[in-house]
């Protein structure tokens, strides 16, 4: 094929033009797309297999309306109106799980699948297929071999992600995955790496600009870093709430924002260490599940039957209870995802929850999870795919690219999760460790004071600012003129309001009614249909 431009878009063209549209599976990276086939009179519509690129789209038998904002559709396709289905679920999981919006009428794409639209029929012929289905590979390597190989594979993911014609940044947490990148692309870079972090005023825990500033020193990078304060967090709420276009109850959504602004005055591209805890088993949820495993079943029963009416001020500890003797998997990751309760949700909308476990049922079924007998290996292989995709790389893209950054993800590779999934659990995790292969590499090329450290998260202090400044909150979610009151109970989310007050953590839950306050402040027109 003769280029006739320099975009790697025409690469994909040529690729998919030749081999056939089907061989999208041999596409390693981030990726929305609308290839149409003339020849075979078909349109087809992707979304990469970890959902990092977003894309939505309407359909009825005789239009079509796709786009990688809801923003383009609404101006299409009128009137809209509110999921209240779509809304239960965004209660219960704190994201919106694809395919579903909180508009009736537009949906995602899910990761790793596509469209197929016939075209030569008076009525459009719809169907959707998956490229992200294939099973693990035989794992054929002893502990010293699989350490080798990962070394190659996750060398190898982050110097392909430093092919650029622009100078590339590093977004870089106390943390030691994005130390992990920093130190390969640092290692394949001839000048000191542009280094980007966020911290916060008066908050000790969260704030991880110290940790960042040791790794940075340690590397070699040219560290920028800026702190929030609350005013300026809360002030921001809405403008990403319009920017994701759909709630969350995310609170890093925020120093996502102010992160994004600050790499957009120094680079175009910036790499993070994003997507390592869900395929290597960083969370605490995957030793809670360990755990559940190896407990007597009366055992674990009793603890949760005993346990059923009592409240933690600990949320970690509370869900992991919960998940506690179920042995139905769908019934059993749903306890240990969910924010608000089947109970919580009725008293809050007067509307009960059906599309939460149709979402992970959904899923479940088409990677084909059954087939691995390791429960915590499918809960990490579903998060993967919807937590990941439909949260934190949901914002993190919508974000960066509202401050036109590009956000590379190098640890999302997919030779490096193909591998990473095809490693014995025991590689990965236990109940004393957790993303053991990758700690084990980490050591090798940073010191053990960077490695050791205590995990953070990108969090917000929002717990402390939430108690302190209430009578705000209070002011924006207990209003009796507003769109937030058509739909919630306000008596509810004041005893939500108190409940947090009085020592039991409800932040995410405050910082997620407050993203739908602001949703439906923007989105006013669903409540004209």
């Amino acid at each position: 094929y003769v280029f006739k431009g320099h975009s790697d878009t025409e690469t994909i063209l040529y690729y998919l033009s030749h081999f056939g549209f089907k061989q999208i599976c041999d596409l390693n990276g981030i990726f929305s797309i609308a290839f149409l086939d003339f020849k075979k009179s078909k349109l087809y519509l992707a979304r990469d297999p970890f959902g990092v690129k977003p894309l939505y789209y309407y359909f009825n038998s005789n239009k079509l309306v796709f786009s990688s904002e809801v923003r383009p559709i609404k101006e299409i396709v009128t009137p809209l109106s509110l999921n209240k289905e779509a809304l239960t679920s965004l209660l219960r999981l704190r994201y919106n799980p694809s395919p579903y919006t909180l508009f009736t009428e537009i949906s995602k794409v899910i990761p790793g699948h596509y469209l197929e639209i016939g075209l030569d029929s008076p009525n459009l012929m719809f169907n959707q297929n998956t490229f992200d289905r294939q099973p693990p590979r035989n794992f054929a390597y002893n502990k010293q071999e699989a350490s080798d190989k990962y070394q190659e594979i996750i060398e190898n993911a982050v110097k392909i992600q430093l092919l650029s014609d622009v100078e590339i940044g590093i977004m870089l947490s106390g943390g030691i995955d994005s130390a992990v990148v920093a130190a390969l692309a640092q290692k394949n870079s001839k000048k000191p790496l542009k280094a980007f972090t966020i911290g916060f005023e008066g908050a000790h825990f969260e704030d991880e600009i110290p940790e960042a500033t040791e790794t940075a020193k340690y590397l070699g990078l040219e560290h920028y870093y800026e702190r929030i304060n609350f005013e300026g967090f809360l002030k921001l709420i809405k403008e990403c709430t319009r920017i994701i276009e759909e709630p969350l109850a995310t609170t890093s959504i925020i120093p996502m924002y102010y992160l994004s602004r600050l790499s957009s005055k120094f680079v175009k591209v910036v790499l993070t260490g994003q997507g390592a805890d869900e395929p290597l088993g960083g969370y605490k949820r995957y030793k809670a599940e360990l755990l559940n495993q190896k407990l007597p079943t009366f055992l674990s029963k009793s603890i949760n039957y005993l346990s059923k009416d009592s409240k933690f001020k600990n949320e970690s500890i509370a869900r992991g209870i919960k998940t506690l003797g179920i042995s139905d998997d769908i019934k059993r990751f749903l306890r240990g995802y969910e924010l608000f309760n089947e109970n919580e949700i009725y008293s809050l909308v007067n509307n009960s929850d059906t599309k939460s476990s149709q979402a992970i049922t959904n899923m479940y079924n088409l990677l084909d999870c059954q087939k691995n007998k390791n429960p915590v290996e499918r809960m990490m292989s579903l998060d993967t795919r919807m937590n990941l995709s439909d949260d934190l790389l949901n914002y993190t893209d919508k974000i960066s690219m509202n401050f036109s950054i590009e956000c590379r993800v190098p640890l999302l590779d997919h030779n490096l999760v193909s591998f990473v999934e095809s490693l014995p659990t025991k590689y990965k995790l236990n109940l004393f460790g957790s993303k053991i292969i990758h700690k084990n590499y980490a050591k090798k090329i940073l010191p053990d004071y960077i490695v050791n450290r205590k995990k953070k998260g990108f969090q917000s202090p929002t717990k402390i600012w939430f108690e302190k400044e209430s009578s705000i909150l209070h002011d924006i979610l207990l209003s009796n003129n507003s769109n937030f009151a058509k739909i919630f109970n306000l008596n509810a989310v004041k005893n939500l309001l108190n409940e947090h007050k009085a020592g039991f953590n409800k932040e995410k839950q405050i910082f997620l009614l407050l993203s739908i306050y602001y949703w439906f402040e923007i989105h006013d027109d669903v409540f004209l249909s």
